[in-house]
């Protein structure tokens, strides 16, 4: 069994592993603030902390205690002032004054809540926990740039850090053997040599060889002695290569509606929905790349500043943002090389005969090549007829295909943890 002691000092003087096993302890609390606080939030406060408060009956813990009955006699340490019969008085400012700063009463009871804060880091680690991008499975080394260290042998030079000590004491002990194999053989025969003498009569020419083969065996077990135990030749070195790892490439195409009949709550609605998609992708994966596409009558590819602010207006054909999302794939992101998703939100509002051609659209052209396809429909009205023809393509295509309704804000983040949960199959 091993043991890891971490022993790096904590920051700032806080205690690093103590709070990790609060932040633990405290789990449901702390999701529940933080789901509320996105709900109330407002799209440029959505990356910060928060303030955690926890009821103080919600901290209580088991203790161990003397149970009642008995007699026993307690020493308690330092009291210098109270003895055993003793009276203590009332403390001053009597009335029912207490030393806080409201008014006392006669009736009502109740508990402090404890209150911390959780820093940005911790707060998006509770936001984004469980959720990940669906079958994202391919992989490509063009331009990787995570390596893994992998045990590249055993060599002769190297750091002391990285000795290898049981193959240095393999190699000194085959260097010993090598060396005295010759004369620990000599050494066997004189002594074989030697208990046969013994065992023979002791005249004068025997006592002197017997005196000679001690002498020998003596000068030979020196020269033996003489061989290092372990010299800079034995030493072996563990040797460790970097190897480039596969990095799974992924992009994600985020589609908004910013037609007339999008009214100024539903882009709300749908741009904090993309925030959070936003904010978790740069969270949780290095090799992202994020498609911004605007669209009303005609379909735009634009950068973050101009999709999250910009005021731009007009009619509705949603399908012209699924041909641009098409041929972008087309130029820029093969199929074989990366995981392509896209997320879309609108209002359901489209041009009459728009709609069978964008399912028509999605279905076969995009979701052959998509990993996931999300839909998200901001409005409290009625289902359109964009909803109709999706709920098809859902019907067909479980797995990559997924759609939900947003009315206000309080649904945003539910819904974003369903569309984007993890799967049963892939854990």
């Amino acid at each position: 069994m091993s043991y890891i002691i971490d022993r790096r000092l904590n920051d700032k003087r806080k205690s690093t592993v103590n709070r990790q096993r609060f932040l633990r302890r405290y789990r449901k609390h702390i999701r529940e603030a933080v789901n509320d606080a996105v709900n109330r939030r407002s799209i440029k406060d959505m990356e910060q902390g928060e303030r955690i408060s926890i009821p103080r009956k919600d901290l209580s813990e088991p203790i161990f205690h003397h149970g009642p009955g008995g007699q026993r006699s307690i020493v308690h340490p330092g009291n210098k002032e109270f003895h055993q019969g003793d009276r203590i008085a009332r403390p001053e400012g009597g009335g029912g004054q207490g030393a806080g700063d409201g008014q006392a009463s006669n009736q009502g009871d109740g508990e402090d809540a404890f209150a911390f804060e959780i820093d940005k880091q911790e707060f998006l680690n509770f936001l984004f926990e469980d959720l990940e991008l669906p079958n994202l499975v391919k992989r490509h080394m063009e331009g990787a740039q995570t390596f893994q260290t992998k045990h590249g042998g055993i060599v002769s030079q190297g750091m002391p850090a990285k000795i290898n000590i049981v193959r240095s004491m393999r190699q000194a002990s085959m260097r010993r053997r090598a060396l005295t194999a010759a004369t620990r053989r000599r050494i066997r025969d004189l002594k074989a040599e030697r208990e046969a003498l013994l065992q023979q009569d002791q005249s004068p020419q025997r006592q002197a060889r017997l005196q000679e083969l001690d002498e020998q065996i003596a000068k030979l077990e020196r020269r033996v002695e003489r061989i290092p135990f372990l010299d800079t030749v034995d030493l072996r070195f563990n040797h460790h290569v970097k190897v480039p790892v596969p990095v799974s490439r992924a992009v994600m195409f985020c589609i908004m509606d910013v037609s007339g009949s999008m009214n100024q709550d539903m882009k709300d609605l749908a741009k904090r929905f993309f925030l959070l998609l936003y904010l978790f992708l740069q969270r949780n994966y290095e090799k992202i790349e994020v498609v911004f596409i605007r669209h009303h009558t005609s379909a735009k590819e634009v950068d973050e500043e101009e999709f999250f602010y910009s005021r731009e207006t007009g009619g509705t054909i949603v399908s012209s943002a699924l041909k641009l999302t098409r041929d972008i794939i087309n130029d820029r992101y093969p199929v074989t090389e990366w995981n392509i998703y896209a997320a879309q939100a609108s209002d359901g509002d489209n041009w009459n005969d728009d709609s069978p051609a964008c399912a028509k659209l999605i279905e076969e052209e995009l979701l052959p090549k998509l990993q996931y396809f999300s839909y998200v429909e901001v409005m409290p009205r009625a289902h359109q007829a964009l909803w109709d023809h999706y709920q098809n393509i859902m019907a067909k295509h479980p797995a990559a295909f997924s759609m939900a309704q947003i009315d206000e804000p309080g649904e945003i983040y539910p819904v974003f943890r369903h569309l984007f949960k993890k799967r049963m199959e892939d854990a």
